[in-house]
C-alpha cells in the first residue's frame, strides 16, 4: 500500500528532545473528499462525547480483571463515533509484556492501537490535560513523558522497561509526532531502550488512513499547529475514513537500540512505502536514553 503523493518535504527541525515536523496545510490534499452533511457531523460529534463521558464516569466501577476488554470495547466505540471504520490484519495477536511502535499521523491510531489489545501507551504530558481524553489517558494506564525535559527521560525508559518486564504491553510512537503520512519521520531511539533494557519483543505496527475507495489520504492528519479540535472536525466532516493496522511480526530486542529502531522503521515501512529517515545525529549533550 502506497501513501498519498505530497511535495517535498524538509529535513525535519529538532528542539532537544522535542522533533517537530514539516508536514503543514499544504500538504492537505487540494480537493477534499466528499463532506458528510451537517445533522450527520453533529450525530458524530454527540455519539463520541457520549462514549467519552460514560467511559470516563464509569471506569472506576470496573472491575480490575475485566478493564482491559472493557477499555478496548470503548476505543472501538470512540472510533465507530466519529465514523472511521477500523480495520486490523497482519500477524495476529500482540503476546504480553511487548513494546508496541506504530508510525503516528493523528489522535486516530491512538484509539485504533488501544482497540487492538490493552496497552499502556507513551504520551507526552500535555495529553493528561485534554478535556476528557487526558482523563481516559489516565484510566488506561498512560505513561506521561516530559519530551522538553531530557532529564526526566532515563526515568521514562526506565519505567517503560519495568512495565514490559511486569508483561504490560507498552504502545508508542517513536516519531514523536504526527506526519501527513506522504512522509515520515525518524524512530526516537529511547522507547527502544526500554525493549532492550527488559528484553521485550518489539511489535512494530503500520498505519494507513484510506479514504473512499481506499486511497491513503493525508486530510484525516493532525499536523502543522492546528488544534485538536480542528483535526477532530475535518474527520467528523469526511464521508468515509478507514484506519488500516498491519500488526507485523515480533522483533527480538537485541543489544543495539539502534538497529532495533531501524528494523521497526523499514517493516512498518515495507506496508506504508513511506521511509523513515534516521535519527539526526546526536547532540553531545543529549543523554545516553535519547
Amino acid at each position: 500500500m502506497t501513501a498519498p503523493t505530497a511535495g517535498v518535504h524538509a529535513r525535519p527541525a529538532w528542539s532537544g528532545w522535542v522533533p517537530t515536523s514539516p508536514c503543514g496545510p499544504d500538504c492537505l490534499p487540494a480537493q477534499h473528499a466528499p463532506t458528510a452533511p451537517f445533522a450527520l457531523v453533529a450525530l458524530r460529534m454527540t455519539a463520541l462525547v457520549t462514549v467519552l463521558l460514560a467511559t470516563v464516569a464509569a471506569a472506576p466501577f470496573v472491575p480490575s480483571s475485566a478493564r482491559g476488554r472493557w477499555m478496548r470495547a470503548r476505543c472501538a466505540a470512540a472510533l465507530r463515533a466519529t465514523g472511521v471504520r477500523l480495520r486490523i490484519g497482519g500477524a495476529g495477536p500482540v503476546a504480553d509484556g511487548a513494546l508496541l511502535v506504530a508510525n503516528h499521523m493523528s489522535w486516530i491510531e491512538i484509539l485504533a492501537v488501544c482497540a487492538i489489545r490493552p496497552v499502556r501507551m507513551i504520551a507526552k504530558r500535555e495529553v493528561r490535560d485534554w478535556p476528557l481524553i487526558g482523563a481516559v489517558a489516565v484510566r488506561t494506564g498512560a505513561l506521561f513523558v516530559d519530551r522538553a525535559g531530557l532529564r526526566a527521560l532515563p526515568a521514562t525508559v526506565a519505567e517503560t522497561a519495568d512495565a514490559l518486564r511486569a508483561g504490560d504491553v507498552v504502545g508508542v510512537f517513536p516519531e514523536g509526532t504526527t506526519w501527513c503520512g506522504a512522509a515520515a519521520g525518524p524512530f526516537r531511539r529511547a522507547a527502544f531502550q526500554a525493549a532492550v533494557d527488559a528484553g521485550a519483543p518489539v511489535v512494530p505496527v503500520a498505519v494507513v488512513l484510506a479514504a473512499a475507495g481506499g486511497a491513503p489520504t493525508a486530510e484525516a492528519s493532525f499536523i502543522g499547529d492546528e488544534t485538536l479540535w480542528e483535526a477532530l472536525l475535518r474527520v467528523l466532516r469526511m464521508r468515509d475514513l478507514e484506519c488500516v493496522l498491519t500488526v507485523l511480526p515480533a522483533l527480538e530486542p537485541g543489544t543495539d537500540r539502534r538497529a532495533l529502531a531501524r528494523r521497526a522503521a523499514d517493516a512498518v515501512a515495507g506496508v506504508t512505502g513511506v521511509p523513515h529517515p534516521m535519527p539526526a545525529a546526536r547532540r553531545p549533550s543529549v543523554p545516553a536514553a535519547a
